[in-house]
């Protein structure tokens, strides 16, 4: 797509931090720099979400996700990780291209990527039969 931010990086007219790049997928720091080591994995081939995105691309995206967060827990020091994605406005997502999240994170990092647990009195048997597939 033209106008989208992820694809011009993609094709190398925005430079990028790169942290791993193959055949289909790039992974790079979030300029953000909002928490050490906050990396975004995108597909280099545009789809606008999650629900947009064909199998084959899942496929390639998670197996970068899961490579790349072992490797930061295996040999970079990190404990464990965060791993997100926004699809949609509502749930948050701000460019329209695919993309997941990778927060490094240690012991105590004080890092908040969830919000305060707020006790609600649902009930889950009604929420169950309506979400249930």
């Amino acid at each position: 797509m033209d106008d989208c931010i992820f694809c011009k990086i993609v094709s190398g007219e925005i430079p990028c931090h790169k942290i791993y790049e193959d055949e289909f997928t790039l992974a790079f720091l979030d300029i953000s720099g909002d928490i050490y080591g906050h990396t975004l994995v995108v597909p280099k081939y545009h789809a606008d979400n999650l629900l947009m995105a064909n199998d084959e691309m899942l496929d390639h995206i998670l197996k970068t996700v899961r490579r790349i967060s072992k490797h930061y827990v295996d040999d970079c020091g990190f404990t464990g990780v965060n791993i997100m994605n926004n699809t949609g406005l509502s749930a948050g997502q701000t460019i329209m291209h695919l993309h997941f999240h990778i927060i490094p994170r240690k012991e105590n990092d004080n890092v908040k990527v969830y919000p305060d647990k707020v006790e609600h009195d649902f009930d889950f048997a009604e929420i169950c039969n309506f979400l249930k597939i």
